[in-house]
């Protein structure tokens, strides 16, 4: 990470750095800003392991792809409620297991941050997934690269 974005404290802080580099033409600090505002919120979450941790990043991306979307600050509202109900890996894996296809993959990829899809989490971390929601993630992303 570069050394200006790790020095960044809180997602506020990251969301002017990644303004101001945008507009001199770095893109690469941008996203690193994005990313690293990502990490700043899912730590304040309080996530027990890796697995976790990275979950809450998706979820925190999945929101800012929807923010972006809709032009104002938009919360993941049923994901969150599914997760203070069922817990982060649970409520991961039953979005995952859902027949539809998960819409902010393809958002995500054109935001630079396709790693923050809950599949690719799974992937990442798959013996704390059941083997069916890694099947269905291994599936899903395949099928999205090759439509993409």
């Amino acid at each position: 990470m570069n050394d200006l974005v790790a020095k960044l404290k809180t997602p506020e802080e990251c969301a002017i750095f990644e303004k101001n580099v945008t507009e001199r033409g770095r893109p690469d600090l941008a996203l690193a800003a994005r990313k690293r505002a990502l990490e700043l919120r899912a730590q304040k979450y309080g996530a027990k392991t890796e697995a976790e941790r990275e979950c809450l990043e998706a979820v925190y991306a999945y929101e800012r792809v929807l923010s972006e979307k809709n032009g104002r600050n938009t919360r993941a509202t049923r994901t969150w409620q599914m997760i203070q109900r069922r817990g982060i890996i649970d409520a991961v894996e039953r979005a995952v297991n859902r027949e539809s296809e998960t819409v902010g993959y393809l958002a995500l990829l054109e935001m630079g941050l396709e790693d923050y899809a809950f599949e690719a989490v799974i992937l990442r971390h798959p013996e704390v997934f059941s083997p069916a929601a890694v099947a269905h993630s291994q599936a899903r992303i395949s099928n999205l690269k090759k439509s993409s």
